[in-house]
This record gives C-alpha cells, sequence and structure tokens, in this order.
C-alpha cells in the first residue's frame, strides 16, 4: 500500500522518535516495512524514514537502486532502533533532496563513513560501516529519526534565503 508523506511542516519531522520495544506486533511493523519500500519505489526515493510517513517510531529503509540504476550500487536495507556509532573520513558536499520537502534540493557536508548499529527486518542485530553513497542516505534517514532534516546543515544565510520558498511548501501542502 502506498502510503502518504507528510511535508515540510508537519511538527513530527521535527520530534525524536522512539524506539520500536516488545509492545510493537512484528507483523504489524513487517507489513509497515513492506509498504515505506513500496511508497519509496512508487516515488523513486531512496530512502524513507518512519515520521516522514506519520509514525513517530525509530525505523527507516534504504533501497539505492533508483539512484545507482547506472552505478551498480543496489544496497537495500531496514533500519531498526538504529543508532550511529562514529561519523569518519573525508567531508564532502553532495546536493540533497528529501521526499518530505518537495522540489527544494541543496549542498550538504557529511563525512564520508558512518558507522551504525541497528536491528534488520528479522530483528538480527548488525553493525556496519557504510560509505559513498551508502553512507549519506543511512545520515539522511537517520537524522529524520532524530527530528533533524538536511536544511538544518545549511549556513545561516542560506536558510534566510530559502525561508519564502520553504514556507511556500507548507502552504502548498
Amino acid at each position: 500500500m502506498i502510503l502518504p508523506i507528510i511535508i515540510y511542516g508537519n511538527p513530527i519531522l521535527r520530534k525524536k522518535c522512539t524506539e520500536l520495544n516488545s509492545n510493537f506486533s512484528k507483523n504489524k511493523i513487517n507489513e509497515l516495512i513492506k509498504n515505506m519500500f513500496e511508497t519509496l519505489h512508487k516515488v523513486q526515493g531512496i530512502g524513507l524514514a518512519a515520521p516522514q510517513i506519520g509514525k513517530n517510531i525509530r525505523l527507516f529503509v534504504v533501497d539505492t537502486t533508483y539512484f545507482s540504476e547506472k552505478k551498480k550500487i543496489n544496497f537495500k536495507e531496514v533500519f531498526i532502533n538504529a543508532k550511529i556509532l562514529k561519523y569518519h573520513g573525508i567531508e564532502s558536499k553532495f546536493n540533497e533532496g528529501c521526499l518530505s520537502i518537495p522540489g527544494f534540493m541543496g549542498y550538504v557536508k557529511r563525512k564520508s563513513f558512518v558507522s551504525i548499529e541497528y536491528y534488520d527486518h528479522n530483528w538480527k542485530k548488525k553493525k556496519k560501516t557504510l560509505k559513498g553513497i551508502c553512507s549519506r542516505v543511512v545520515q539522511h534517514e537517520y537524522d529524520h529519526i532524530e527530528g533533524k532534516l538536511f536544511i538544518d546543515y545549511f549556513p545561516f544565510n542560506n536558510k534566510r534565503i530559502i525561508e519564502n520558498k520553504l514556507n511556500l511548501i507548507k502552504k502548498s501542502f
């Protein structure tokens, strides 16, 4: 089932999410994960976090297939209760966008590597160090479950410049 995506201005995008625990039905979580991937594929995105679909839980999905069709970097994963252990490597800029801020992109500096601990869709605990686009997407989606948006990385001067455009996005949805 395709899920509606929450748009910039909705307060859930600014809340730190709560962990999933035994109170959550495994079947409901698996159905939600399936729907999140379906939604992600429909909009040709590469990452989707639970707050972007109105759920205040520490869950996000990543699938770089759409981004990397030509580059052959296929990374598909479910991240439950993720915790970033370390950001490292060279910091570089990349032009990012966000499904919750449609039609808007901007350059964000991020480290080239991220080490993360999480549970996968089978509730198997994992630890990985990711690099390149996989690292960047995970950092972006992780920010969502922490209540941050990619525009928060913009310098203050840029934020003032884009304020009108962001207000238009709020009003149009």
